[in-house]
């Protein structure tokens, strides 16, 4: 027998949780209201933290660059596509459908929508329990053996051994009446709870009392990924309220705040939906519901329908509520996995965070996804916090995503952006830590091509959007940036300086990682013709041929990653790290770092920081190298090309884009103070005469205040010699070299 548990005595009746989450609400009201605020004049984007919003965006297979463009494209009514934007069919995918569901252009949603409903419906069971303190409540498969509901409907294992789930306690297609499996609770086996979180995790029998198998009715796998839900969206539950057939309240449930454990959203649940799963629109569990926020007396009692203070002996039925709270999903799982098991019940914990067969689709799956087949999955190490996924990998190497962004650590990290959150990349660490049983990897590679050409469909379709913008909104720019340096004086070089870097770090939400295709070519480094031109040699492209040749470069890269993987999982550290130096100096992109990545080692934000990004054709891109800019008085003495100019002992002087180079280089100092210059490779201080020249001599152009606008609508932060080129006069830069 085993059993854990987490509590508080003073925290073990029904009454004191309604308190505490009245409080909690109570709490948050300014919050809530800021909230609410942001939600009806700016949008959902705006309402919660940037670092989860974009996430979010992520998890959609979408980004800010995309979301501002749709956001300010005009809406029209909906197409035959199901879209209100003025685009082909074909260019539709579920990220921009996805999008315009989030920010509430468009309710439209496909028909799979309701399908993946139903399939995950079916791991949602009513509990009921007989004897002394009996009722109902509503619990879900979160494994194959162990189901997930409230403390306060299975308080104890006593509670539980007397407690049986019934699924399939719904109508049929017919309005008739489906006969239920029901299954006995089994907490000799297994029985975790925690009141606190107010959640309660036990055991279910493997067959039902009519020998049905509780394998037939699937679950529902959970992950810690962050980005599965943002403040203003709308969540679905299903549920059993007070013990009924099985229910469902669907998208008409705002989240109106998340707290660090909770999360407060307005809902149509009722007595006996505690122990529900909360899903977004996805079909991903986000939280366990597990309380009514109730309406109160000014001593903080629960108030009953009638206005009087109300107490349990009177029922559910008779509280008056105001909104419902439910604990994020997240917290549930970090609590499950600090909880010390060993033996089979340790077994049986660790298969909540191992994939497997599921009701509804795998995590990351946009609504609409045809269901994948079931296919048998290696067992994982329990997920990381950072939202990272685990595949095992043979002698130790384990591939994971984080974020979008594909990780291999050897102990140093080379990130590769993709869009999809199956994609093996590996993390090489040494020992590994043994969690669980390793396997095979799985036959076969993930589909790259298809990840890749995501990101080429969405960067189209940017573009597309972009180019029916306004090129440059002058007066629009101008008030945005009076209002930004509205608190930077210019009295003092030195406090001048600090200050800006405080306001450019500050002001860096979100901090988009590096994607050329998505974020530099559609629409940031366009010029007013509508194409590109190469910031070293001046040459001119379209955007689609710099997306595409940029994706097959990607799709080249991670193929590359994936035989390194698979072939080469005995390389070490150093093996590791020679093979991805070549992988990056062969394979290019046509976008320049104008600061080198190699000075400040591939790392974010600085490596996705737009502000010093700008397209250039491969050949140059490796012609420059990471040479420091430098001026040739005498050409013959360097080697000269259409790019620029290069010596291996002075540096590098390009053909053209002098005066954008400097100004964002100077940004780069700014911005990251210290990062650069203490290596005689990189820009030292003696050459900073060389960008107050270039400054100086080539003055700030539209193309420059139209990418300035630009990235600050994607990343938040302004570059100062662009909105005040006069400024260079007042900085004291002395103070941003090591």
């Amino acid at each position: 027998m085993t059993t854990a548990e987490l509590f508080s005595l003073t925290e073990s009746d029904y009454l004191s949780q309604l308190t505490r989450a009245a409080e909690r609400y109570a709490h948050r009201t300014g919050q809530r209201e800021r909230n609410r605020e942001l939600l009806q004049t700016r949008g959902v984007l705006y309402a919660d933290e940037p670092e989860r919003v974009e996430k979010r965006l992520a998890r959609l297979g979408a980004d800010w660059s995309l979301a501002r463009a749709i956001e300010r494209e005009p809406s029209e009514p909906v197409t035959a596509a199901g879209s209100t934007l003025r685009l082909p069919p074909e260019s539709f995918g579920s990220d921009v459908l996805g999008l315009e569901r989030l920010i509430g252009r468009n309710n439209l949603t496909p028909v799979a929508f309701l399908e993946e409903g139903a399939l995950v419906s079916r791991a949602v069971g009513r509990i009921t329990i007989s004897g002394p303190g009996g009722g109902h409540g509503t619990g879900f498969m979160v494994s194959p053996a162990l189901l997930l509901t409230n403390n306060h409907v299975l308080r104890s294992q006593e509670e539980a051994r007397r407690s049986v789930v019934a699924f399939a306690l719904q109508a049929g297609l017919d309005g008739q009446p489906l006969t239920p499996a029901v299954f006995q609770l089994e907490p000799h086996r297994f029985f975790v709870t925690d009141r606190a979180l107010d959640f309660s995790i036990v055991a279910v029998a493997e067959r039902g009392a009519g020998g049905e198998e509780l394998s037939s009715f699937g679950r529902l796998t959970l992950s810690e990924a962050q980005g599965m839900v943002v403040i203003g969206e709308y969540v679905n539950i299903i549920q059993h309220p007070r013990g009924e057939p099985k229910q469902l309240a669907l998208r008409e449930n705002q989240i109106v705040d998340i707290l660090d454990r909770f999360m407060h959203y307005e809902s149509d649940t009722r007595e006996g939906s505690s122990g529900s799963p909360v899903f977004n629109d996805q079909w991903e569990v986000v939280a366990l519901h597990h309380s009514a926020v109730p309406k109160t007396d000014a001593e903080g009692r629960p108030l009953s329908v009638d206005g009087t203070p109300w107490t349990p002996d009177m029922g559910d039925d008779r509280l008056a509520w105001k909104a419902n709270e439910g604990v994020r999903i997240s917290r549930v799982l970090r609590a499950l996995h600090e909880i010390t098991l060993t033996g089979a019940a340790a077994r049986l914990r660790d298969e909540v965070f191992t994939p497997g067969p599921s009701s509804g689709p795998a995590a990351g799956t946009p609504a609409g996804t045809p269901p994948a087949p079931v296919e048998s999955t290696p067992p994982t190490p329990a997920p990381s916090t950072d939202g990272a996924s685990n595949l095992p990998r043979p002698t130790g190497a384990q591939a994971y995503v984080a974020d979008g962004t594909a990780h291999l650590t050897v102990p140093l990290r080379i990130s590769i952006g993709v869009d999809s959150p199956a994609l093996p990349v590996a993390t090489v660490t040494t020992p590994p830590p043994v969690l669980a049983p390793t396997a095979p990897p799985p036959a076969g590679p993930p589909d790259v091509a298809s990840a890749v050409q995501r990101d080429v469909n969405a960067a189209l379709v940017n573009h597309r959007l972009a180019r029916e913008r306004p090129y440059y909104d002058r007066p629009g720019d101008t008030a945005a940036r009076d209002a930004y340096y509205a608190d930077i004086g210019t009295d003092d070089g030195d406090a001048m300086r600090r200050a800006l870097t405080e306001l450019l770090t500050e002001t860096h939400r979100p901090r988009p990682k590096y994607k050329p295709i998505r974020l530099v070519y559609p629409w940031v480094d366009l010029h007013r013709d509508g194409r590109l031109r190469s910031i070293y040699s001046g040459k001119d492209f379209s955007a689609e041929e710099f997306i595409r040749l940029d994706a097959a470069v990607e799709e080249a890269r991670l193929a590359r990653v994936q035989e390194l993987i698979l072939h080469e999982g005995t390389a070490g550290p150093a093996e590791f790290a020679a093979e991805f130096a070549s992988l990056e100096a062969s394979m290019p992109f046509n976008c320049e770092h104008v600061v080198p990545q190699s000075w400040f080692d591939g790392r974010e934000p600085m490596r996705g920081d737009l502000h010093h990004l700008f397209a250039c054709e491969s050949g140059c891109n490796s012609f420059r190298n990471n040479y420091s800019f430098a001026d040739f008085p005498e050409f013959e003495l360097a080697i000269r090309g259409e790019c620029g100019a290069r010596d291996t002992a002075v540096g590098f002087e390009p053909e053209e884009g002098k005066g954008a180079v400097a100004r964002a280089t100077l940004y780069f100092l700014l911005r990251y103070p210290g990062l650069i210059g203490d290596r005689s490779i990189e820009f030292p201080e003696n050459r900073l005469p060389t960008l107050l020249a270039w400054h100086g001599n080539e003055p700030v152009s539209e193309y420059e205040l139209h990418r300035n606008a630009a990235i600050a609508e994607l990343q938040g932060n302004r570059n100062p010699l662009i909105d005040h080129p006069e400024w260079i006069e007042k900085i004291d830069f002395s103070g941003v070299w090591p």
